[in-house]
């Protein structure tokens, strides 16, 4: 989040993105980029013009700012939309309120190659990722109870498959 290229790692899922869902289509909804944090948004600013990839202004931190998002993407209906991040808490909830089909991702920097990070997310995250799928019985009750998607039946009715 705080550099400005993408990661290696993800730079073959977002071209292909780009390439299916066109550019206007794909964009990113910082915590911290295009927010009140973001003085004038010149974070927001640097990164669309670096990566290409438009960043949502909105008012309201995650799970906060559906509006914008709505208004960004001219859509009315949020389950016409996918939110991909790597926080639980934040980017899952976000999607899962408003009926997202949601994709949670393993954060992709770690150690030396993540020290930027913010360290309260850092720590959030980790407590997220072992409490909510940890083999505890809340973590195991969680994997059971997805919500059900508008659109999308399952991973065992229609898989997703990246080609």
């Amino acid at each position: 989040p705080y550099g400005m290229s993408i990661h290696p790692d993800a730079s073959q899922g977002l071209e292909a993105a780009k390439s299916v869902f066109g550019r206007e289509n794909v964009a990113i909804m910082s915590n911290s980029a295009g927010t009140m944090d973001d003085p004038e948004y010149e974070d927001a600013k640097r990164i669309e013009e670096a990566l290409g990839i438009a960043v949502i202004r909105h008012n309201e931190k995650k799970p906060g700012g559906l509006p914008e998002v709505l208004q960004h993407f001219k859509v009315d209906d949020p389950a016409t939309l996918c939110m991909v991040g790597d926080r639980l808490l934040t980017d899952v909830v976000f999607g899962n309120l408003y009926g997202m089909l949601t994709v949670h991702t393993l954060p992709l920097c770690k150690g030396p190659d993540n020290t930027q990070d913010n360290t309260v997310a850092k720590v959030i995250r980790s407590v997220e990722n072992k409490g909510l799928y940890g083999n505890w019985f809340g973590g195991r009750y969680m994997l059971k109870k997805r919500p059900p998607h508008k659109f999308w039946p399952g991973e065992e009715d229609c898989p997703l498959r990246i080609i």
